[in-house]
């Protein structure tokens, strides 16, 4: 009875998806939601149905909650349900500055180093911040410790396009399974400044002067963080780079993934790191309604559960 009445208490901390048919059937995708601002909580549970309803895989979201169980953002602390990690393929993450007790932590981390897939959407550059007084054994995972570059190829350095005014249109750079069917990627969030090494960019971020997908290339001039000046789309800056089992996206509010061309993006990327074929054009059709918030702190959504079982 105790057992039984814990294990109800753990699946109304996260929104589960039992996958049907599809070529995804027999994989666990554990998604992680946990930022302020992009309305990660909003967009992986509709990335979670898609991967569910169309292509076959079981899908687990796992937000931050607060004390009285409701997702919330700002509740750095909490990720209750973080174990189904435990039982995971593929990981998808859209975090933000978490600062998860050891027991949380270690979820997380064993998870990292078994070497199976991650996919890092847009602030999980930095995910993690620990303070450098701590004194846990994770801390090097803050998005100042040189060893969370190492894993997701870069660290939080700036915003390369106006945030809020610049938005950001794709432009692929290379050949790739997870680019297979990918066209006309758009986003309303901005360029990132990023230089990631040892990786395989894919595609290219050009800032946008505007909102809107018809909006012309921005000719503002910036300096980078090494205090070099150049045109912001003279390079463009990277947006979606691999290191070998990670995939990582500077894009990802929930209002990006209106966009078709994203949204088929993260469906490859969880075949890809599934190690399954990735289909030639996968359906990305939404599922029920979807109505994204619009960025910014403190927009989320309140008095609101995960939702237990679909």
């Amino acid at each position: 009875m105790i057992l039984a009445a814990a294990l109800a208490i753990a699946l109304s901390d996260t929104f589960v998806v039992e996958g049907g048919r599809g070529p995804g059937k027999g994989k666990h995708v554990v998604l992680l939601a946990g930022d302020e601002e992009y309305r990660s909580e909003e967009m992986l549970p509709q990335l979670a149905k898609i991967l569910a309803k169309h292509h076959g895989f079981k899908c687990t979201v796992v937000f931050s909650l607060n004390e009285k169980g409701e997702i919330d953002p700002n509740a750095r602390g909490r990720q209750p349900g973080i174990e189904a990690l435990d039982s995971a393929d593929v990981c998808v993450m859209m975090l933000r500055f978490r600062r998860w007790d050891d027991a949380q932590m270690k979820h997380f981390v064993e998870y990292q180093r078994s070497g199976k897939p991650l996919i890092a959407l847009r602030t999980s550059t930095h995910a993690f911040d620990y303070p450098p007084e701590s004194q846990s054994p994770y801390k090097v995972y803050s998005w100042r410790a040189p060893e969370w570059k190492q894993v997701v190829g870069e660290t939080w350095v700036s915003h390369w396009g106006r945030h809020g005014s610049q938005a950001t249109r794709g432009k692929i750079v290379a050949s790739h399974p997870v680019l297979r069917g990918v066209e006309d990627v758009f986003g309303t969030t901005d360029v990132y400044e990023a230089a990631p090494t040892g990786v395989q960019v894919l595609m290219r971020g050009e800032v946008v002067d505007g909102m809107s997908p018809g909006d012309s290339p921005a000719t503002d001039k910036k300096k980078t963080a090494a205090g070099v000046e150049q045109a912001v789309n003279d390079p463009m800056m990277p947006i979606v780079w691999v290191r070998e089992q990670v995939l990582t996206c500077t894009m990802g509010a929930a209002t990006d993934f209106v966009n078709p061309g994203f949204r088929r993006l993260l469906v490859n990327s969880v075949y890809w790191g599934a190690g399954l074929p990735v289909p030639a054009a996968a359906s990305v059709e939404l599922v029920g309604s979807y109505v994204p918030s619009r960025f910014g702190f403190d927009g989320f959504l309140k008095d609101r559960k995960p939702g237990g079982s679909r």
